[in-house]
């Protein structure tokens, strides 16, 4: 049974999908950074100070304060604001990978597209064209 574990484990997919994940981590970190430091502030300044994070109802009367951090001590709070920044991390990193895998399909198409150099001729036809060659000459 271990044996086959490690068949299992150290298979090509496995370890391509771990490190699918590892780097899809990664991408979405720089993402959500860009987002949230980037292009939310742009989008803010745009539309007069505007920030979803701090977009939020409370759940209950005793969440009076103005933040989501605060509010969310007092007390149960929908935080529709950190919603709507996830979706637009998740349109933009919808929109990056579509790029990418178009890019890398319109690359895969070029390599299709490109003609094989035709093989080489057999030993004996090429000095069977030089045989020729020389009697067209006449030497």
């Amino acid at each position: 049974m271990l044996k086959e574990f490690k068949e299992f484990a150290l298979k090509g997919n496995v370890l391509d999908l771990a490190i699918g994940v590892i780097i899809g981590g990664a991408f979405g970190a720089i993402v959500k950074s860009a987002v949230d430091d980037v292009l939310m502030p742009i989008v803010g300044a745009i539309f007069g100070g505007l920030d979803f994070n701090n977009y939020f109802a409370g759940l209950s009367s005793e969440v009076t304060a103005p933040t989501l951090e605060a509010a969310k001590e007092q007390g149960a709070v929908l935080a529709y604001g950190s919603f709507i920044t996830a979706a637009i991390n998740f349109m933009i990193i919808a929109f990056l990978l579509f790029l990418i895998v178009k890019a890398i399909n319109n690359m895969k198409k070029a390599e299709e597209a490109a003609p094989e150099a035709p093989p080489e001729p057999p030993k004996n036809e090429v000095l069977l064209e030089e045989i020729r060659d020389l009697l067209a000459k006449g030497k």
